[in-house]
């Protein structure tokens, strides 16, 4: 019994730092795995610290910062494109954006994208993994710390398991996002001895810039999941729970448009009309006049004033 505890323990302790070492099925439980989110308990508790630390003017606009482009690799690059391919580009970028929302520390792209495309086919049903009918808590968090979603579920991403480097982003999940913590840590460093009268010191743009920003970042991600199926409008007939929410729009950079999205999921933009800001897009207009990804997949016409609950309603 001792050794097969001890067998366990190091199963999972391998597991934070390599995530092929866990083999789970359909039958895993949808227990939390304690031990194995110890890591990201701790990243909760390290926000604390800010009272410690203290803080510097140059630290907030860099926490800032640090949120909003890797918000934008989350919902540009692990959203819009590995999940549903919204737009086109070259093999060296797409590793590029992989990369980037690996420092988002949601696990990697296939991950992501695997869990995704089924929460789509299966909105709102008993095999969508992160239905708030189940509960806000199961929505918000309570599936991706449990056993059974902790592995990819491969059948879904076929077309991006054949490439070896996004592979890697996902097997050792947690180098990227390691390796962004110590890069703002040495920033902080950096300016704490070239410019002290700045009053940043490498602790303070660790804490801020990576801690803090980082679980804001999550908990709006997740935001998505829980309350964009319970809280807005519905202004097409998806079938599923879905809504339109502003709020969410601007503190996700587009995501909140979620009802759009569900109606037409492989629009590049998921804020269909002007008024319905989506910063995420705007961003991917601007990569796309640069030659970084072109085919930007828009709305049709045809699927813009359709199923809508207003039929007659002509925004």
């Amino acid at each position: 019994m001792t050794k097969m505890f001890i067998q366990n323990a190091l199963t999972k302790f391998f597991a934070w730092f390599d995530s092929s070492s866990v083999e789970t099925g359909n039958d895993a439980s949808e227990a939390v795995d304690w031990f194995r989110v110890i890591p990201f308990i701790l990243m909760h508790v390290a926000c604390l610290l800010v009272f410690v630390v203290g803080w510097s003017p140059i630290v907030i606009v860099v926490a800032l910062f640090s949120y909003f482009i890797r918000m934008f690799a989350i919902t540009a690059f692990y959203h819009r494109y590995f999940s549903h391919k919204t737009f086109r580009t070259s093999r060296v970028c797409q590793f590029l954006f992989g990369l980037l929302g690996s420092t988002a520390t949601q696990r990697g792209p296939i991950w992501w994208a695997s869990h995704h495309r089924r929460h789509h086919r299966y909105s709102d049903t008993d095999r969508d993994m992160h239905s708030p009918r189940k509960g806000f808590w199961w929505s918000h968090m309570g599936w991706f710390l449990s056993t059974k979603h902790f592995v990819t579920r491969e059948q879904w991403v076929r077309d991006l398991i054949k490439f070896p480097e996004l592979r890697f982003l996902d097997r050792f999940d947690i180098v990227i996002p390691v390796l962004y913590a110590v890069a703002l840590w040495g920033l902080g460093k950096w300016l704490e001895i070239a410019f002290p009268e700045l009053g940043t010191t490498g602790w303070q743009m660790l804490i801020w810039g990576y801690f803090v920003s980082t679980i804001v970042l999550i908990h709006c991600t997740l935001f998505i999941n829980s309350l964009s199926h319970v809280w807005g409008n519905q202004r097409y007939k998806t079938g599923d729970d879905s809504r339109n929410n502003g709020f969410l729009a601007l503190i996700t950079l587009g995501e909140g448009w979620h009802n759009n999205h569900h109606h037409y999921p492989v629009s590049a933009r998921q804020g269909f009309y002007w008024w319905e800001i989506d910063i995420s897009y705007y961003l991917l207009k601007l990569m796309s006049w640069c030659g970084l990804i072109w085919d930007l997949q828009p709305i049709p016409a045809s699927r813009l004033n359709s199923n809508r609950w207003d039929e007659g309603e002509k925004a």
